[in-house]
């Protein structure tokens, strides 16, 4: 996938950040640049993480020689790989933290290792690594990183993390991944096999009910963020979250079945968040 600039208002995936904004037309054209050099080191960190038949331990190798990469960075030296070195500039000029890009490559360094998650407690922690960094990255350079904000911040971010999990269940399974909180699994008798072949009979409605509306929950805490920020990056973060909004509505219109019906933004999502993000509803 390209990380290069977008003709249309768009939300691409990083992975699982499949609300990462990426230079998009709405925001400041001077945070175009600094976003795409953020997306290009969180996409190509993912896809070591993801794409190919690597063994785990040189899946973590290459995401070891990342590390080093950032090391050199903030020891002041150059960078080696051409992607760092743009990001380089881009830190040093906004004084991002860097160790926020370290929380990025932990939890691909996970993805490699790391396949079931025994409760809800496990997966949040997980997104405290994936998801929640980018968020942070994001307001800094807005300059918008006040406490409150970070907050509501994390709440987003964490609730976008865990509404892709649901649109991915298939997509993680075929990688032998499972995001569900293994005790809940459990308790509403919903087995490995059954997301193997794709049958949403049982309780899986109820399951993924209670899934979707935790999921709305933590969406609907960060929400008080896109009122927040102002002018245009306020209008994209209230996208952002319209986007994450349709796709659990259009979950809980099919029952939970992503199987078959894996939601999706089209046109006429578009133009209902546009107005809705026009009016700060």
């Amino acid at each position: 996938m390209t990380a290069a600039p977008t003709p249309r208002p768009t939300l691409v995936n990083v992975g699982h950040y499949e609300n990462f904004p990426v230079a998009s037309i709405f925001l400041p054209r001077r945070l175009r640049r600094p976003i795409r050099a953020i997306y290009r080191f969180a996409r190509a960190a993912d896809d070591i993480a993801d794409e190919g038949d690597a063994a785990p331990e040189i899946r973590l190798a290459r995401l070891e020689a990342f590390r080093e990469q950032l090391h050199a960075l903030e020891r002041g030296e150059a960078a080696a790989m051409p992607i760092f070195a743009e990001l380089g500039e881009v830190i040093r000029q906004h004084g991002l933290p860097y160790g926020l890009f370290h929380d990025l490559l932990d939890a691909f360094a996970q993805d490699c290792t790391k396949t079931r998650y025994a409760d809800f407690g496990e997966v949040m922690a997980y997104c405290r690594k994936s998801a929640n960094p980018i968020g942070r990255l994001l307001l800094k350079l807005y300059g918008a990183d006040a406490p409150r904000n970070q907050a509501y911040s994390d709440g987003i971010c964490a609730a976008l993390q865990i509404i892709n999990f649901l649109q991915d269940v298939a997509v993680d399974w075929r990688k032998n991944r499972i995001y569900f909180p293994q005790d809940e699994m459990a308790r509403f008798g919903i087995s490995e096999r059954q997301i193997a072949e794709g049958r949403t009979d049982g309780l899986w409605q109820v399951f993924m009910r209670e899934q979707i509306a935790r999921a709305r929950k933590l969406l609907a805490a960060g929400a008080p963020l896109g009122r927040l920020l102002k002018g245009r990056i306020g209008f994209e973060m209230r996208l952002i979250i319209l986007g994450g909004e349709r796709i659990l509505y259009k979950l809980h219109r099919s029952h939970g079945d992503m199987f078959s019906q894996r939601p999706t933004l089209g046109f006429s999502d578009w133009l209902y968040m546009l107005w809705r993000a026009l009016r700060k509803k």
